[in-house]
């Protein structure tokens, strides 16, 4: 076999150290991520440009790219906070958010790529202290468990909007009260609901005693008026309406004028 030629030997030594180069320059983003450019000898973290976007870079081998993941994410905490009576009440929450991409190196040089734990979750613990709180064991296993979730946010959004993080939302999912506890608020809940179907009952039934009463006034006073409309006269004359309509009928018969109680005709006939 030849040997290489002597003027070969510092090409290929080249060609492998600008592959290596290229190798180390070469940075690719993925989708949904970012870049924060380092420069080594000058300036560092480069602030006062965008961060560097999807696709294929190539960068000064002796600097640096950090990748953020840049679209929403999801955080879960699980905490122990007292309600406003000094109970202890785990927490289960979650939160939806993602760093502010314009400010993406601030978020690197102040904060590093663990912002999550050195910022957002302390900042939902003392939040979610803070809005438990303010709230009995009653009031946290009933009906505001949405209201504890807006102030929750609202509370954590304030801090950490000033930290390069965008706050999406954050879920109460759920909500532990001790086991004494919380079966004494079933207890009492139960109980309300059977006095609430008790008063239903007693106003039913009083409605229901109204409307007979209604009905039979009603048809006391209808008797009351027609006993006193009904005068003798009246009687007498309907008596002779009748006695006239019978007269005409083809059915044998006697009629006697007069001959009656009241003066009113008698009518004899074969049936």
């Amino acid at each position: 076999m030849n040997k290489l030629p002597k003027i070969a030997i510092p090409g290929i030594i080249t060609l492998i150290v600008l592959v290596v180069l290229i190798i180390k320059s070469a940075v690719t983003i993925d989708s949904g991520q970012a870049g924060v450019l380092y420069k080594t000898f000058s300036g560092g973290v480069v602030i006062d440009e965008p961060p560097m976007g999807e696709g294929f870079h190539i960068v000064a081998p002796w600097n640096k790219v950090f990748i953020y993941e840049v679209r929403q994410q999801e955080v879960f905490e699980k905490m122990q906070v007292l309600s406003s009576n000094g109970l202890e009440i785990k927490l289960d929450a979650s939160a939806w958010f993602e760093p502010k991409r314009e400010f993406l190196g601030k978020l690197h040089q102040e904060k590093g790529s663990e912002y999550i734990q050195r910022v957002l979750l302390p900042t939902i613990r003392s939040a979610a202290r803070s809005v438990v709180g303010r709230y009995t064991p009653e009031q946290l296993y009933s009906s505001k468990r949405d209201a504890i979730q807006a102030e929750i946010y609202e509370e954590t959004k304030k801090i950490v909007d000033g930290q390069y993080i965008q706050l999406n939302e954050i879920l109460v999912r759920d909500v532990t009260l001790p086991a004494t506890i919380k079966e004494a608020i079933e207890r009492k809940l139960k109980q309300e609901q059977e006095s609430l179907e008790y008063q239903f009952r007693l106003v039913t039934a009083k409605k229901e005693a109204e409307k007979v009463t209604i009905e039979a006034q009603g048809k006391a006073d209808a008797n009351r008026i027609l006993s006193a409309s009904l005068t003798d006269k009246i009687l007498q004359d309907k008596g002779i309406d009748a006695t006239l309509e019978l007269a005409k009928s083809s059915n044998t018969k006697v009629v006697i004028v007069g001959s009656g109680d009241s003066g009113l005709p008698l009518i004899l006939g074969n049936n």
